[in-house]
């Protein structure tokens, strides 16, 4: 291992644990992997392992450039299986307008410290405020390391969830929010499901088209690794290609 790479694990591993530490569980949401249903077991072994370029090649800017912010990955048992929550942002919205994403946004001076545990009440109140979730149901299990997206200068760190104890969800606020809707892992692991995004100015990465929707970009992306690192991936035709459109 390369001192760099081993100075980005070092420092990933050094702010999961800030945000798992229990003299901060008085004080907010922590982090906490019991009772946990077995299938997650390789998401949380994951979540502990993953170095920050393993995800993503946009990481936070070394001058501390970004909004600090935080979305929220919640994993469901549902019908078919485990599952995920997803929403759709409202056309109009000046930033990712249209796109599904998880449930998310900035943090607020009252979330508290980006570094500790900021991102896990960011993450429970803006899931709360775009989807009605009951954050009360909610184990938050673990986070990976912070990334980063250009385009909006979005800080992003992943929350992990378990939906302990299921709400009921929906749009709260048309504006910001299109619709709410959860999504099977096993459409997300199908083959069939699987493509591959070209941006007219020619980046290109996973997709999925499922729940009559295209799912890209920030979120895709961040699928798709814990997909491959859980060991759920199967093997999928990359080759087949979806452009999206010009104003993306």
């Amino acid at each position: 291992m390369t001192r760099g790479t081993q100075d980005e694990t070092t420092a990933a591993a050094r702010e999961r644990d800030g945000l798992a530490s229990d003299g901060l569980a008085s004080e907010g949401p922590a982090l906490t992997t019991a009772g946990l249903p077995s299938w997650l077991d390789p998401v949380v072994e994951a979540s502990r392992t993953v170095r920050p370029r393993q995800l993503s090649r946009f990481l936070p800017p070394e001058d501390g450039r970004g909004r600090q912010s935080a979305v929220l990955i919640l994993f469901g048992e549902g019908p078919r299986g485990p599952e995920l929550l997803l929403q759709e942002r409202a056309g109009t919205l000046r930033s990712h307008a249209g796109q599904p994403s998880f449930p998310g946004g900035a943090l607020d001076p009252e979330d508290g410290d980006p570094h500790t545990t900021g991102p896990l009440r960011a993450a429970l109140r803006e899931a709360e405020e775009e989807t009605g979730l009951d954050p009360a149901g909610v184990q938050l299990f673990g986070a990976l390391p912070r990334l980063y997206i250009p385009v909006s200068e979005f800080v992003v760190t992943p929350v992990l969830g378990w939906w302990r104890t299921p709400s009921p969800v929906g749009v709260v606020d048309p504006a910001e929010t299109a619709r709410v809707f959860t999504v099977p892992v096993a459409d997300l692991t199908d083959p069939a499901h699987r493509v591959t995004v070209v941006h007219p100015r020619g980046h290109e990465g996973p997709g999925f088209t499922v729940e009559s929707a295209l799912v890209w970009g920030f979120t895709a992306g961040v699928i798709d690794r814990i997909l491959h690192f859980s060991g759920w991936e199967r093997p999928w035709d990359r080759s087949r290609r979806v452009p999206l459109d010009w104003h993306a």
